[in-house]
């Protein structure tokens, strides 16, 4: 039997052991990479999409609709007060080419005034006609991480507002911080487009689209694409592209 100082050496022993090993496992989980993909259902959502810019490449639209089953794309138009995608135009008439609805996105920015963002937005969009609506990509990645959050609200206000008296009602694509951060309890009229890998996607809140993939493969996109789904069957899709056009 061990001596009394023997068995106390062999107990911390064994907890400095075992402190280590969950000190292990809790930093092989922080160090995990997270996942940033989910499967929605499609036999309840069975309405595919993909969001593109520049990064992406020159794309294959009517390949990308023939096989990969993609129903809508979501380009991007603007960002900022001043910037222009560079592939806007080319992406939009080949995507309208392939038959697919189309909506344009524009990357908000924290330091620039709202209403001037949506003008340039306007601007970018010119006379296209949309099927989709306008929405604005507001998200701290690429962003001021000092940004006051009252001052982006008071700006994000002002773009939203720029666009409703041209006529336009938009979107807001945002990921599950920033919305708590900027849009709960603030724009909750305003439908929502959520980068999520869960399903659900998001609690306490309805959502219109929902990015469920930044790692997707389509044929016809080069490397990989955002992947997208519309809340809704196949008749819902219809209704909302009427009401949508209609604006």
């Amino acid at each position: 039997m061990p001596s009394p100082r023997t068995a106390r050496s062999l107990a911390i022993a064994l907890v400095i052991a075992t402190g280590i090993a969950v000190l292990g496992t809790g930093a092989a989980r922080m160090l995990r990479p997270r996942p940033d993909h989910a499967d929605p259902d499609r036999s309840r959502y069975p309405i595919a999409g993909i969001d593109i810019s520049a990064h992406n490449g020159i794309v294959d639209f009517g390949r990308a609709a023939r096989e990969g089953g993609i129903s809508f794309v979501y380009l991007k138009a603007s960002e900022g007060d001043t910037f222009r995608d560079a592939a806007f135009e080319n992406n939009y008439a080949n995507a309208r080419e392939a038959g697919l609805s189309i909506g344009a996105y524009h990357f908000f920015r924290f330091d620039c005034e709202g209403w001037r963002q949506a003008a340039n937005m306007l601007r970018a969009i010119g006379p296209r006609q949309l099927d989709l609506p306008p929405a604005i990509d507001l998200e701290e990645w690429r962003n001021h991480p000092g940004a006051v959050t009252g001052e982006v609200v008071v700006q994000l206000h002002g773009m939203i507002d720029y666009l409703r008296a041209a006529g336009h009602e938009p979107v807001i694509y945002t990921n599950k911080g920033s919305h708590r951060r900027f849009v709960r309890g603030r724009f909750d009229d305003i439908g929502l487009w959520i980068s999520s890998f869960t399903d659900p996607p998001i609690s306490r809140a309805d959502w219109l689209f929902w990015q469920h993939s930044h790692s997707g493969r389509i044929p016809g996109v080069p490397g990989p694409v955002d992947l997208n789904t519309f809340c809704g069957d196949s008749a819902d899709w219809h209704s909302a592209l009427r009401h949508w056009r209609t604006q």
